[in-house]
């Protein structure tokens, strides 16, 4: 069976398993263990895995619920979609004021920070059921001492524990709970995994994408708040401070230096679009407010309006669900995009963000690399800074979780993630000042990074050596490069018009109970009325009527008997 199979495993749909899916499961199922930390490159299909021993847990009655822990409020509902699609049913908004959730669901998909306010609650569900806990990206179990200590007290009884990371290295020294340590032979304790399916192997599968990073240097020149004006190059040896201002001065979007990239990346977008039609890209941006200027650039650009998803936006999910099933050019994000969204036809990317640490970097750049079919290629913009350079050139590099030794100098490790995924409403600023005022900021084509290697020449936005790499294939000549295109986008469309048309997706079961409840809460409003009572008083007398609890644990069918009864309450004069 090839490691590739099926395209689209980790949505969690497939009927089987990848070859390292299959291995990493086969070794669970030997073990049995109650603790199992498995570590895969992002884009390999951990959740496929996960959900696979759910279902293999629960049928031999191993189990009798599953609580997920995610990171983000996002893939709460995302792991409750994959879930759905393969029979589980996942309350994503399961909430600690509730208590419980509806029989109607297997379990409950909750975050790290819900875990640390309440984990005496999480603690009793826990106990209450034989339960199994996958804990998605558990490296962030560490982030702080709360939501550390919250997961040990909540989890510590779980029947099973499963561990799942893309990137579990972290440069504190936070224990991660529920993870081995192991002392090499100089005494010092890293992480120990179970099972481990790294980038590199993944990539001579086919799993993952090759990553083609464009990077972009240029003149820079600000005003610094004494009023001097400075002018320096990105791209050549710099001091951390000019770094650091030339750098932010390149991301200002009063600049032509972003404003030139996302051009070129538009255009690369182009060309990837006429062998994959829906390939999206994405723009990774720092704040809200850069993200929303970046959006103008790229309705300049395209003629198009990109979807705007920020952190603090309580549509973003629907929004990042609606992009990844649309046929949509751009996304800009503020960094919640950087980790465990799933969006497989993103495969261009601009990071135009100043975070520079290595788990931020690999788990943005993870956003790019999940492969649908072999030939896809991702390719990722990026400013010419030594730090990012060195990143993209180290893409197959894997790290441990170090215990037992000092932390880094300050900004040169992944120790700033937290407040690198942190909201941020405005720019960065120091005091109450920016920094610096941007003058100047043009962009010029650097080179391409490419499997460890460099390739090309500096070259200006628009020439015919910048359009080599955009127009990649570029070892082919144009017209035959034109010829192979305008062919395999001549395939697509014929094997699309040849596609049944698809069926009507089923709504999710917490989809369904959803729409029930915004139904009868629409009813009851309405015979509030009517009658002048409140809305509680209402609910009483359904539930009084019909039975059955509180309506956040509710069946479906129980909500449909309420509305059933409100309804024939409103065809009489008075019930």
């Amino acid at each position: 069976m090839s490691p590739s199979y099926p395209d689209r495993a980790a949505w969690g749909t497939a009927p089987k398993l990848r070859a390292w899916q299959q291995e990493a499961f086969d070794l669970y199922s030997r073990r049995e263990p109650r603790d199992f930390l498995a570590v895969a490159t992002p884009g390999a299909g951990k959740t496929t895995f996960a959900l696979r021993i759910v279902s293999d847990l629960l049928s031999r009655g191993i189990i009798r619920a599953v609580t997920i822990v995610t990171p983000t409020e996002h893939l709460k509902q995302q792991w409750a979609d994959a879930a759905a699609r393969v029979g589980i049913a996942i309350d994503p908004e399961f909430k600690n004021s509730q208590g419980a959730t509806s029989r109607d669901y297997a379990g409950v998909a909750v975050t790290y920070a819900q875990i640390s306010m309440h984990p005496a609650l999480h603690r009793a569900r826990t106990e209450a059921r034989k339960t199994l806990v996958i804990f998605d990206e558990i490296h962030h179990a560490g982030d702080a001492k709360s939501w550390g200590d919250g997961v040990r007290e909540a989890f510590e009884p779980a029947a099973r524990r499963l561990a799942l990371t893309g990137t579990p290295f972290r440069s504190d020294v936070n224990p991660i709970p529920f993870v081995t340590y192991m002392e090499d032979g100089e005494g010092i304790r890293r992480s120990v995994s179970d099972y481990s399916y790294g980038y590199g192997p993944a990539l001579a599968d086919g799993v993952v994408r090759p990553v083609i990073f464009l990077a972009y240097a240029g003149e820079m020149r600000w005003r610094t708040r004494a009023g001097d004006e400075i002018a320096a190059t990105l791209g050549t040896p710099l001091t951390k401070d000019q770094l650091g201002q030339a750098w932010k001065a390149a991301l200002d979007p009063k600049g032509d230096w972003i404003r030139q990239v996302l051009q070129a990346a538009d255009r690369r977008l182009t060309e990837v679009r006429r062998v994959v039609p829906d390939a999206g890209a994405l723009v990774i941006a720092t704040d809200h407010e850069t993200a929303r200027a970046y959006a103008k650039h790229i309705r300049a650009i395209t003629g198009e309006g990109a979807t705007v998803v920020l952190s603090d936006d309580p549509e973003a999910s629907k929004k990042i669900k609606q992009f990844s099933a649309s046929h949509d050019r751009w996304l800009v994000a503020v960094r919640m995009v950087s980790e465990g969204v799933d969006i497989p036809r993103l495969a261009v990317g601009v990071y135009a963000t100043s975070t520079s640490t290595p788990l931020f970097f690999a788990q943005a750049v993870g956003r790019f690399v999940r492969a649908r079919k072999r030939g896809e290629t991702a390719s990722v913009f990026l400013p010419s800074v030594p730090t990012l350079m060195g990143l993209a050139g180290e893409m197959e590099a894997e790290r441990d979780h170090v215990l037992d030794r000092s932390l880094p100098e300050e900004g040169l490790d992944d120790f700033l993630l937290e407040d690198a995924q942190r909201a941020k409403d405005n720019p960065d600023v120091l005091g109450d000042e920016l920094p610096f005022e941007t003058l100047e900021a043009v962009a010029t084509f650097d080179r391409v990074l490419f499997d460890g290697g460099e390739f090309g020449t500096a070259a200006e936005p628009g020439s015919p050596e910048e359009e080599d790499f955009l127009g990649l294939p570029g070892l082919l000549e144009p017209d035959q490069v034109r010829t192979l295109l305008s062919k395999r986008q001549s395939d697509q469309l014929k094997a699309k018009r040849n596609r049944p048309e698809p069926k009507e997706p089923q709504l999710a079961p917490h989809e369904l109970i959803a729409n029930l409840r915004k139904e009868l809460n629409g009813l009851v409003g309405a015979w509030n009325h009517r009658t002048g009572q409140p809305h509680g008083v209402i609910h009483a007398e359904l539930r009084r009527a019909c039975g059955g609890p509180a309506i956040a644990q509710a069946t479906a069918e129980q909500v449909q008997e309420r509305i059933a009864k409100i309804r024939h309450w409103a065809t009489q004069r008075s019930h």
